[in-house]
């Protein structure tokens, strides 16, 4: 089978709390449509976790490669949650349009906003709301990765993302991932609509 591209090509950038899904979503989308989208690989100087594949799951840098990358102007956003370093690195991307597939990225609120005020970068901006924040926080225990204070965080840091999310034409789309199938179908339609 021949992959379908969508007609709108533009670069997808998914944002949303840890926790709420976007990471099965995207899964979703690539096992369904496979050969048409690449998931853009994020630089960090966090510790890998068990299972965790370097170039897979995050390019695993030092700090001071990290810091050489910003004053290069080597990413699109970078971000800083807890003590770890966060980034989108410009080459990855380019590497992977010039494949011919639709770039999906996955970014946090910070860096939704340096994007957005980058007039080079044109891209489509989708939200993933929890159904509640009882839910994402179930979800978040859930994984048993996580420390009781970095839970806490991920909360704090969840609410200030959705009234962000919730300002007027900061996203072209929101979706609430509170039926995974529902969700998926939003985003799908979105993104081929």
């Amino acid at each position: 089978m021949v992959p379908t591209p969508p007609r709108d090509r533009r670069p997808i950038v998914i944002s949303g709390p840890s926790g709420v899904g976007k990471g099965t979503l995207v899964q979703k989308l690539f096992d369904e449509h496979p050969n048409t989208f690449a998931f853009i690989v994020s630089h960090t100087t966090r510790k890998p976790r068990v299972g965790e594949v370097e170039g897979k799951d995050y390019f695993f840098v030092t700090p001071s490669t990290f810091s050489d990358l910003i004053s290069q102007e080597a990413f699109v956003e970078h971000a800083v949650f807890g003590e770890n370093h966060y980034g989108t690195s410009k080459r990855t991307i380019a590497d992977q349009v010039a494949k011919g597939l639709v770039v999906v990225l996955d970014i946090e609120m910070n860096g939704v906003k340096q994007m957005k005020a980058d007039s080079s970068i044109d891209a489509r901006y989708v939200f993933i709301k929890p159904p509640c924040f009882e839910t994402l926080e179930r979800r978040l225990r859930s994984r048993g990765t996580e420390k009781e204070e970095d839970i806490k965080k991920r909360l704090a840091q969840a609410k200030a993302e959705v009234e962000y999310a919730d300002t007027q034409g900061v996203h072209d789309k929101i979706i609430v991932n509170d039926d995974l199938e529902k969700a998926y179908k939003e985003l799908e339609e979105f993104i081929y609509g």
